[in-house]
């Protein structure tokens, strides 16, 4: 599962909100939606969040194994 953890802390660490990605057109209300459920969002506003904090991609999301994964296969 892909969990928005570390975004919502690098939003914390510049005293941001989630509506601030709306208002600066970083993502639109139904991302901010997609995030708040841990739901994927385009690689075009992952690239778009990574070009405004000068960041990678790994600094905004966190990859949990899933409970269900079967650690057997690749």
């Amino acid at each position: 599962m892909i969990v928005y953890k570390p975004l919502l802390k690098l939003l914390i660490d510049h005293n941001m909100q989630k509506q601030d990605l709306v208002k600066n057109k970083l993502m639109s209300w139904g991302t901010v939606a997609k995030i708040n459920k841990n739901e994927p969002i385009s690689f075009a506003v992952l690239n778009k969040l990574c070009n405004y904090f000068k960041c990678q991609p790994a600094d905004l999301l966190e990859h949990l194994p899933d409970e269900t994964h079967d650690d057997t296969k690749p």
